[in-house]
């Protein structure tokens, strides 16, 4: 299988939260002949596909060819969207209300007046230990409603309090039982058996290809879905090479990545240690290796929006539908150099696709991905890429469909360069 707009849909359907991103994930691997080992473990020492998960984070790697160099592939599984509060429950003016605040950095007004449903991770007592479920509730169960246009002090537009503003309503009158009791029960629990619950909302339009031409691409999570997809469909259709091919995928880029499994962690420099010792290397065999690697941080890229062209950088047009995007920034919120750069500009030759170049335009603030910080935290030389899209921190993005197999085809040839 090779990497389409319709399989992109389907993988974005399937993954409302990190924690189902790596679960789709996973699952893809497994089909596919990959090992699961926990980090916990003694690992193998023989050639073979392996993955490990830790929480919202997964890595995956081939060591069926030679003992060489790293490639890698590192994407993030979590998107900017409105969270749970730990004690959510409100009652306001007749009104059950769900407590809810920002993750990330999110396009807050695109989350109003949209059906919700509630995703995420409850953590339960089992016995004497622990028991982490995964919990889906694709029902329009909230609804952060927006103020009618004759109440606001503005009708051009309304500020909005994260604080105040963005909790949703879910019941009128009086509901005695508790939003996450509620939860529970949905996900077949004992509701006193929760000892903690990462739930998060989604919104419940389901990813599809629309315009004319069914050119775009219009989903929830592009930022980063995309890129975990693209990159899953590398490591599943890459040839094998001198190099050893890794794809990682990080939660917790959204809000700085600094967590025990996000690109600040040790996650990705202790699992290429684990690859070298457990083939029988030494230490020094594995930091001989890593200025020889290289890591593709693929991440999205801001496409040339029509209705505010003055907002990108002059004579940096980027294109949907227009291939793969190298990112460069002088101030290093991307990690990509010279000679990065051309160690994709070769990957995006080879695969025969066309690449475009962006910079950010040097009086406006730009964003980052895990590229600075996992390069600066492994020592490993870094390339920043992504493919083009509208709308980025929405809740709902936008971007081409001939633009998912261009991508994947880039950070295929990426993982297996000739």
């Amino acid at each position: 299988m090779s990497a389409s707009a319709a399989g992109l849909c389907e993988f974005i359907d399937a993954s409302p939260s990190p924690f189902h991103v790596c679960a789709t994930v996973a699952r893809r691997l497994l089909a596919a002949g990959y090992t699961e080992l926990r980090e916990t473990d003694p690992w193998p020492g023989g050639p073979g596909r392996f993955f490990t998960v830790r929480a919202g984070s997964l890595v995956a790697w081939n060591t069926t060819g030679p003992d060489g160099a790293f490639r890698i592939v590192g994407a993030h599984t979590d998107s900017p969207n409105l969270r749970v509060k730990q004690h959510p429950d409100r009652a306001v003016a007749g009104w059950r209300v769900v407590a809810l605040q920002p993750y990330g950095g999110a396009w807050l007004n695109s989350w109003l007046d949209r059906d919700l449903g509630i995703s995420g991770r409850l953590s339960l007592r089992d016995g004497s230990g622990l028991d982490h479920r995964l919990i889906r509730i694709d029902d329009p169960v909230l609804r952060v409603p927006q103020l009618a246009i004759h109440l606001a002090e503005d009708r051009k537009s309304v500020s909005l309090d994260p604080q105040r503003h963005l909790n949703a309503v879910w019941a009128v009158g009086d509901t005695p039982r508790a939003f996450v009791d509620y939860v529970a029960e949905r996900a077949g629990v004992a509701p006193a058996d929760v000892l903690a619950a990462d739930l998060m909302t989604h919104d419940l339009t389901p990813a599809t290809v629309l315009g004319a031409d069914d050119s775009l691409l219009s989903a929830p999570r592009l930022d980063n879905q995309a890129s975990c997809y693209a990159g899953l469909e590398a490591l599943l259709n890459a040839e094998p090479s001198g190099h050893v091919a890794v794809l990682v995928l990080f939660d917790h880029e959204e809000v700085g990545s600094s967590s025990d499994h996000g690109a600040q962690s040790n996650l990705l420099s202790t699992v290429l240690e684990r690859i070298v010792l457990a083939a029988g290397g030494s230490r020094e065999d594995f930091l001989r290796r890593l200025p020889a690697s290289v890591l593709a941080s693929a991440d999205m890229a801001h496409a040339t929006h029509p209705n505010y062209p003055e907002r990108h950088e002059p004579s940096h047009l980027i294109a949907v539908n227009g291939g793969p995007v190298l990112k460069v920034h002088p101030n290093l919120r991307y990690a990509t150099d010279g000679r990065t750069a051309a160690v994709f500009a070769l990957a995006c030759e080879q695969a025969g696709v066309a690449m475009q170049r962006y910079e950010h335009r040097a009086d406006l603030p730009c964003g980052s991905t895990i590229g600075p910080l996992a390069s600066a935290r492994t020592g490993i030389p870094t390339v920043d890429v992504g493919t083009p899209q509208l709308a980025m921190h929405s809740a709902r993005e936008l971007m081409g469909t001939d633009d998912v197999a261009a991508y994947s085809a880039a950070l295929q040839a990426f993982f297996s360069p000739q």
